[in-house]
């Protein structure tokens, strides 16, 4: 009926509403209309997330050092299984070492990275204190992960905000396009064009 009086198609309509199920899912799944949901909580969100930058940032430097140390461990490891098995260690540094001298290298790596979880573990557990003292960021599960509800979100709604007025920054006539997705492998991908960039620069 709407798109009867209207006289257009429903991949021209954005359907805007506040309920992820009756406005946004149902509007996309039985009529293909485009769909935008509001989400109030977002701006108390976004700024708690501003003001966690630095503790997240000295989080996951303390995540990226227990990775280093792990790796080395693993290393030694290797290196200690390897030579009960009469074969050589993988690194130069690993077959120099005689086995007491693995065994108490990683021990010490071990105590490292016990210290290490030590001083993470609390910072994780406050990761999100700033929003949500019970359960943290909405759009977050834990560090890295998106919450449920983010899924639910991206599954859903061509585009999310705030409030409705924020639609008056732009016409009527604005195509919203999402963002590209970044993968596991796209990092690597990006240093190496930028490096490349600053080399011929």
């Amino acid at each position: 009926m709407i798109e009867n009086s209207l006289n257009i198609h429903g991949d021209e309509i954005l359907y805007v509403g506040d309920h992820i199920y009756t406005d946004v899912s149902q509007s996309k799944v039985h009529l293909r209309w485009r769909t935008a949901l509001i989400l109030r909580e977002l701006e108390e969100e976004y700024s708690a997330l501003i003001r966690s930058r630095g503790h997240r940032a000295s989080l996951i430097e303390l995540i990226n050092q227990k990775e280093v140390v792990g790796d080395l461990f693993n290393q030694l490891r290797l290196a200690l299984q390897r030579r009960s098995q009469g074969r050589p260690a993988q690194t130069l540094a690993a077959t120099n070492m005689d086995d007491e001298e693995l065994t108490e290298s990683m021990q010490k790596l071990l105590i490292v990275m016990q210290r290490l979880d030590q001083k993470i573990a609390p910072m994780l557990e406050a990761d999100g204190d700033l929003f949500n003292k019970r359960w943290g960021f909405l759009s977050r599960a834990g560090l890295w992960d998106k919450s449920h509800l983010m899924r639910q979100i991206e599954k859903y709604a061509d585009i999310y905000t705030s409030r409705v007025s924020n639609f008056l920054h732009y016409t009527p006539f604005t195509y919203f396009r999402s963002q590209e997705q970044t993968l596991a492998h796209d990092s690597y991908s990006f240093y190496c064009s930028h490096d490349e960039t600053t080399a011929d620069s």
